[in-house]
């Protein structure tokens, strides 16, 4: 990798970092310059818009990373169920890992905070529940659900996947988590049957 590429993703990989740990409004660029120990210049060279841009290329960054995760768990699985149990299990492991700490679920600080700033971020958030939602129903539909009812659960997974995380970093207990992830495994597992 060469230096200019090797700046590029040390600004991108503090910047999530920051944005996921202290928020978005809380998070400056010279902080973001500070802790990825490149110059100043490197930065506006990069994201030329400043701190929006950069924050459109972490969600970008943010959903890749998950949409990878998502199906490097159910090729692992023969049935969704069992690959969101283990999905949310992983996460559950991971937060538990960090001391609930360190980073904040997407949607808490993406779909939340930077949805009022710009026009640009909402439609960002916007389409990485869109692409989690779709790679959900893809693998529900192979196991034989209905399109309507796999569009439903998926968005019910995303939902409380996401708000169960919110929930587990508050009380900094993964219980929720695990939790979330029992019932949602039972949830999937008989979506075909509730058609």
């Amino acid at each position: 990798m060469s230096e200019k590429s090797n700046a590029r993703e040390s600004i991108v990989s503090t910047a999530a970092r920051l944005f996921f740990s202290q928020g978005y409004h809380a998070t400056g660029l010279n902080q973001i310059i500070k802790e990825s120990s490149t110059p100043k210049g490197s930065l506006y060279h990069y994201f030329p818009h400043g701190k929006e841009e950069l924050a459109h290329e972490c969600i970008q960054k943010a959903n890749e990373h998950i949409l990878q995760t998502f199906e490097r768990t159910f090729a692992a699985h023969d049935n969704t169920g069992d690959a969101i149990q283990q999905f949310i299990h992983d996460l559950a492991h991971e937060t538990e890992a960090a001391g609930f700490t360190g980073f904040l679920p997407f949607s808490f600080w993406a779909a939340v905070e930077t949805s009022c700033i710009s026009q640009q971020l909402r439609i960002a958030c916007q389409g990485v529940f869109a692409d989690w939602q779709n790679v959900i129903k893809k693998h529900l539909i192979l196991d034989g659900v209905g399109e309507e009812k796999a569009r439903e659960t998926a968005l019910l997974i995303i939902s409380l996947m996401e708000g169960a995380l919110i929930i587990s970093l508050t009380n900094q207990d993964k219980q929720p988590l695990l939790t979330a992830a029992e019932y949602l495994s039972v949830v999937t597992k008989n979506a075909k049957q509730l058609q």
